[in-house]
């Protein structure tokens, strides 16, 4: 058993209630921290994000460097508040210099020398690494490949230019691509997309051909420094079309163990910058895991043991694993303690994670350890499910995931008809204080510590919430089931 403590390897903040509504920025997607150097790579909007990116961290009084290892346009250079062009390609005579643009400018875009093209040439990666070590320097962002004004791309055997110092890198698409053909004028090196995502030239661009160059060493992960986080951007997601489109993206990019989140967003109106009043990020999509609770005595059946209770076609605790299995959770767990090997039997086939509770006749709280020390040590957070709500749908969990997605508070409850329900999602810094509860204590208690930053879903159909804690319970919900 994993121990029960925060393993996740990245520091959590715990986040004020400022966060907790739809108005997340790149800066708080990016999980962005002191001496960050970014590395933007892909098609569909890399020069703006960087951009909007630095404007945001200048507002917090950061000094950042935005740069490129490839070339960029002198109208793009024009939007940067200052820019440094190098005079010289060896750039370890320019740093004095760039030490005193940036005493007197919080932002700064550093270029290479200028072509006959009026474009500027990029500067060596090297650069980076030596000027994130700078006192006048908080974050660096690069600009790490080119695209041609295309929203999709594979990269060529040189590119991209990452350099070894990257701490985070950020593959993007633009989702306009979506539903386009695969051609030249569509996407950019279309030939090394179509290798890469196994596709023939002229097909039509679906979800599963983004996610397979996304996440492919040959595409959005090539050149990754070893210990760099992955945080790819779906950008240009303007409709509901769009969104669910990019959610599913997501939840197949989230399968590779190397990328750590998937943000969804769109950043647009680079000239208005950040006095844009639209959010860049939308959603900030991470590993959630389901722990399915089925380890009950079921004290007041009566005899019964309400896990094994027919349900359809299978039982009640069958029904709950196919339910979560049907949802967009990363992993499953289902803890056992009464029956357990009746239970386990009635998930076979699933791609439940099963964990015995020698304790469960303590209480609630220990099958709450026994799930927790299960839980992924990349996940996020973790939805608590009763086996013995029979109603309870997926379009419910992801109900409940998609609020916690939007906003990143520490708790996610359900509403039925007004009042707090299950199942209930709890982000990994809550983690340890779940560990803490004992006996018959359940979550209820940090629903009321942490009441004025929990955030709810209202559930349209209130049969969701119905339990089975009594014979009489049972029959209902089983007349109720009968009746359609």
């Amino acid at each position: 058993m994993r121990k029960c403590f925060m393993l996740y390897s990245r520091e959590l903040i715990f986040h004020t209630a400022e966060l907790f509504f739809s108005e997340m920025k790149l800066i708080d997607a990016f999980q962005i921290q002191n001496k960050e150097v970014v590395a933007f790579v892909g098609g569909g909007g890399k020069t703006t994000t960087m951009f909007r990116l630095a404007d945001e961290l200048v507002a917090q009084g950061k000094r950042v460097v935005t740069t490129t290892t490839t070339r960029i346009f002198a109208a793009q250079i024009q939007l940067a508040p200052k820019s440094l062009r190098l005079e010289t390609r060896d750039w370890r005579q320019e740093i004095e210099r760039i030490r005193r643009e940036l005493q007197s400018s919080p932002h700064l875009l550093i270029v290479g020398m200028t072509s006959d093209d009026g474009k500027a040439f990029g500067v060596e990666p090297t650069l980076m690494d030596e000027l994130i070590g700078l006192d006048e320097v908080d974050v660096v962002l690069i600009e790490a490949d080119g695209s041609r004004m295309r929203a999709f791309k594979a990269p060529a055997e040189h590119e991209p230019v990452i350099p070894a110092s990257t701490t985070l890198l950020v593959p993007i698409v633009g989702m306009d691509v979506l539903g386009k053909t695969l051609t030249d004028e569509n996407v950019h090196r279309a030939e090394i997309v179509s290798r890469v995502a196994e596709i023939p030239l002229g097909a039509i661009l679906q979800n599963e051909h983004i996610a397979r160059v996304l996440g492919d060493a040959r595409g959005g992960l090539k050149n990754k420094p070893k210990n760099a986080r992955v945080i790819p951007f779906l950008n240009k997601v303007e409709n509901a079309e769009q969104a669910e489109n990019a959610r599913t993206i997501a939840t197949k990019l989230l399968q590779n163990d190397a990328i750590e989140s998937v943000a969804i967003g769109a950043v647009k109106n680079l000239e208005s910058r950040i006095s844009n009043l639209q959010s860049p990020v939308s959603s900030l999509q991470s590993r959630v895991s389901a722990v399915i609770l089925a380890a009950g005595g079921s004290t007041r059946m009566r005899g019964e043991t309400k896990q094994l209770l027919k349900w359809g076609d299978t039982t009640v605790v069958g029904n709950a694993a196919r339910v979560v299995g049907q949802a967009r959770v990363n992993e499953m767990i289902v803890v056992t303690g009464n029956h357990a090997d009746q239970v386990r039997a009635e998930i076979l086939g699933t791609n439940a994670c099963v964990v015995y509770n020698p304790a469960w006749t303590s209480g609630r709280a220990s099958s709450i350890r026994m799930g927790i020390g299960e839980v992924h040590a990349n996940s996020y957070a973790a939805i608590f499910i009763n086996a013995d709500q029979p109603f309870l749908t997926a379009r419910v969990i992801d109900s409940i995931l998609e609020k916690f997605f939007e906003t990143r508070a520490p708790i996610v409850v359900p509403t039925y008809d007004g009042k707090t329900g299950s199942p209930v999602l709890f982000a990994r810094e809550l983690f340890d204080e779940l560990c803490a509860l004992q006996g018959e204590q359940g979550g209820r208690d940090l629903l009321q510590k942490y009441r004025d930053v929990l955030v709810s879903v209202e559930i349209e159909d209130p049969r969701a919430a119905m339990d089975l804690n009594t014979p009489e319970q049972y029959a209902a919900a089983k007349r109720i089931k009968d009746e359609g």
